[in-house]
């Protein structure tokens, strides 16, 4: 049977979402890897694999190029509504994920000043709010890949529970420079390493919202809870 114009368009088209689609999880995995391999250095202080790690960021920036290069061509072809918003949340997307990938180069590039100064025990509450930014990061990929709202919801709704770590740990963090005036270099890199993962957390919010945006095609999603209450805290 012969394949028509309208076929081939169509084709066309799907194989370019799809294609959009793959450059946007490749990008996302990128940056989940540079953000586990940053954690990785900072724990093993290696500084020679933080050098790295910076240098990688630019493979990330190429990727955010690229992907909204290839949404503007999918927008020129007439897409109905449904295409329009995964247009745009993949263009928000790809935002959110380079500056998650700048975040994880940002650590590692903190953890090279780190090293400079003595290992500090606090060091490992830095891991457990890592751990917690790796997997927003990943789950909210997955929610992406699966066009499953429910899912990116469950994320947003666990950026409370990210917040609140990224608190006790800058509580710890102030009361440990209190106690030793040695350790407020230290501690300092460490507070801003900490609050790169917050950020981490509030960009995969941000994705998840666009997911839900993207299949529902609206916004109206009720205020999430914060927990992040340094700002108050003295």
């Amino acid at each position: 049977m012969n394949n028509t114009p309208n076929d081939h368009i169509v084709r066309s088209h799907d194989e370019e979402r799809q294609r959009l689609i793959g450059e946007i999880l490749r990008m996302g995995e990128l940056a989940v890897a540079q953000l586990e391999a940053a954690l990785d250095v900072v724990e093993r202080r290696d500084d020679r694999a933080a050098g790295h790690i910076v240098a990688n960021d630019e493979a990330i920036d190429a990727l955010e190029r690229e992907v909204s290069h290839d949404a503007m061509k999918l927008s020129l072809r007439g897409p109905l509504a449904r295409d329009l918003r995964e247009i745009l949340a993949a263009l928000r997307i790809v935002s959110d994920i380079e500056r998650i990938g700048d975040y994880a180069a940002n650590i590692a590039k903190r953890s090279i000043a780190l090293n400079q100064a003595p290992a500090l025990p606090v060091a490992s509450g830095l891991k457990h709010v890592g751990a917690l930014a790796v997997r927003q990061v990943r789950d909210v990929l997955e929610a992406y890949v699966n066009h499953d709202p429910e899912a990116a919801q469950a994320v947003r709704d666990r950026d409370a529970a990210l917040d609140a770590e990224y608190t006790r740990l800058f509580r710890e963090l102030l009361t440990y420079m209190m106690e030793d005036a040695r350790a407020i270099t230290g501690c300092t890199h460490l507070l801003f390493m900490a609050k790169n993962l917050e950020r981490i957390g509030d960009h995969a919010t941000n994705i998840a919202e666009n997911i839900w945006f993207m299949v529902r095609g609206e916004d109206n999603l009720p205020p999430r809870e914060k927990a992040d209450d340094t700002n108050t805290t003295t």
